[in-house]
């Protein structure tokens, strides 16, 4: 699994010019899942997600994680975060799960994501042509990747 983590003071998500999913201070994370994805990735990300230190303590340091300060997360799947450019110009999208295999693990890490934080995860729709806005806070963006734990 493949992540995109952006600190927010706003993000929402719109389908078919309709809000599905808004929040003020938190976390927008973008996910990918790969087919040789599992519940072990899940559980190591959703902990390492919760546990990220990287909201400001009282002298304005990126010293507390999402749970100390009440954030909130919107997951927004999205398979092209494992688009290969290796050849060509057209992005390959071969290592991206397919649905039968995604929305399962999708819907896992959801879970996984609210258990590890005790805070409800909004989200977009699997599969759908979503719109997401965002202020991006800081600027601060984080990329992790489950299979690149070293």
């Amino acid at each position: 699994m493949r992540v995109v983590i952006q600190r927010v003071s706003r993000a929402s998500v719109e389908i078919k010019n309709e809000i599905k999913g808004s929040i003020k201070l938190g976390m927008l994370i973008l996910v990918g899942i790969e087919e040789d994805d599992a519940k072990e990735d899940i559980d190591w990300l959703s902990g390492k997600i919760s546990r990220l230190r990287i909201f400001a303590d009282k002298n304005g340091v990126m010293n507390l994680p999402i749970t100390e300060v009440g954030g909130d997360i919107l997951l927004i799947s999205q398979f092209t975060l494992h688009a290969s450019t290796k050849k060509g110009n057209r992005p390959s999208y071969i290592k991206a799960a397919k649905p039968e295999t995604a929305i399962p693990l999708y819907e896992e890490f959801k879970r996984s994501l609210e258990f590890n934080t005790g805070r409800h995860v909004q989200t977009g729709e699997f599969g759908a042509m979503m719109n997401v806005s965002l202020v991006n806070d800081g600027p601060v963006t984080i990329i992790i990747d489950s299979k690149k734990k070293e």
